[in-house]
């Protein structure tokens, strides 16, 4: 019974190509859309979290802020220094590590060539808490730190700019009119969350940047990293940092903090926010396109009925059931939007390829978004298809065969 029913579909669809193509055509396009806006949601989603992991483990970032008190804004500027960082390390238990930093940008010239970068100065933990390593040559030493030396590391872009295909390690670069000695390599590491080039930097101990490359008031820092014992920590080592901190400053009870502690987490939450709120605004473009193709498949479908009608009649006049003609344009309806459904299937799914490749984004079809994109585009066209075949079905067949006569 099925098999003949799926012949008849196939028939009434076949009959009226033009048609029928437009009808698919919106299908096409809403369910391309669902797959496009799905995929790439995914895989925007993964490649944030990866970004975000890639900040360091359990990492803490203590900014400097203005701090207000009975109201009035801006009464102190924050402040924060190398001691601060100190202090909680060896104060906060749930701490496993602190590094102060600073940055500017500036100009490294080596030979004849230059570039502009941005210049860090931090101490050795940095590389422990945000994951840094060296892919040639070694970290400075403690010792390096202790004594000023003018030694650095520079990203992989800076060496490409400035050595080209030469082996920087021992070689000697030049900021301002002071020369450092390049004793490491940092491996490369892509894009940051914030949209900054993370190999494109050189990194000094912090007393070296402080007395050769821009002097600062004693001990001051644009901000502090650290590193929680463990993720489950990340809340306790946020409190801890700021009970110290606020002690330190000497912060009176009605006073706000000078200075403001951001987790990891808080990162990830408030990427994976903006992530989620694009891919709804996405989704409700692809269902409007889905329901603009559902009205055509109920246009189309209404027309089919009032082409048949005296087939219609005949075969309610001959005793066909109801539900066999209300099933037979329901079969029609249905078989136009599994075919919009793996046209747009695929063509979403070749678009995604192309932009995952492009993009280098964890991005790829499973087997949950295939079944999405046709469960999508068949109650689509059950849904918009069950008026007309119901009509069909509730027509007196006495009155269609007279209508048609």
């Amino acid at each position: 019974m099925v098999p003949v029913a799926l012949r008849s579909a196939w028939s009434a669809v076949v009959r009226h190509k033009l048609r029928s193509a437009l009808t698919v055509l919106g299908i096409f396009i809403g369910t391309a859309s669902v797959v496009l806006v799905v995929a790439l949601s995914t895989g925007a989603s993964a490649q944030v979290s990866g970004q975000v992991d890639a900040l360091g483990t359990n990492v803490l970032f203590i900014f400097p802020q203005p701090s207000q008190s009975s109201g009035v804004r801006g009464k102190s500027i924050g402040r924060l220094t190398e001691n601060d960082a100190l202090a909680i390390a060896r104060d906060a238990p749930a701490v496993k590590g602190t590094a102060p930093y600073l940055e500017t940008r500036g100009q490294l010239v080596a030979d004849k060539k230059n570039v502009q970068t941005v210049i860090i100065g931090s101490t050795l933990n940095y590389f422990t808490i945000r994951g840094f390593s060296v892919s040639r040559g070694e970290l400075w030493t403690e010792q390096d730190e202790r004594l000023k030396t003018r030694v650095c590391l520079i990203g992989p872009t800076v060496a490409d700019g400035l050595f080209g295909n030469v082996d920087p390690i021992g070689r000697t670069v030049r900021i301002g009119r002071h020369a450092f000695r390049v004793v490491g390599l940092l491996a490369r590491r892509g894009t940051s969350p914030f949209g900054e080039d993370e190999d494109d930097r050189v990194m000094l101990p912090i007393g070296s940047f402080r007395g050769r490359v821009q002097p600062t008031s004693p001990g001051r820092v644009d901000f502090i990293l650290a590193s929680a014992q463990t993720p489950e920590a990340t809340d306790r080592a946020s409190k801890q940092v700021t009970e110290i901190i606020r002690q330190r400053h000497r912060l009176a009870l009605d006073r706000d903090n000078d200075f403001v502690v951001r987790t990891q987490a808080e990162f990830k939450e408030k990427q994976e926010a903006i992530t989620k709120m694009l891919s709804l605004l996405l989704l409700g473009v692809a269902a409007v396109s889905l329901v603009v193709g559902g009205i055509g498949v109920m246009n189309v479908m209404l027309v089919s009925v009032a082409e048949r009608i005296a087939e219609i009649g005949l075969r309610l006049a001959v005793g066909a059931p109801r539900a066999a003609i209300r099933n037979q344009f329901l079969l029609e309806a249905l078989l136009l939007s599994l075919l919009g459904g793996l046209l747009g299937l695929a063509a979403g799914g070749g678009v995604v390829f192309a932009l995952a490749k492009a993009l280098s984004w964890p991005t790829t079809i499973t087997p949950s978004m295939v079944a999405l994109a046709l469960g999508t585009s068949s109650v689509v066209g059950v849904g918009f298809g069950y008026w007309p075949a119901h009509s069909a079905s509730n027509l007196d067949p006495i009155t269609a065969m007279r209508r048609d006569a």
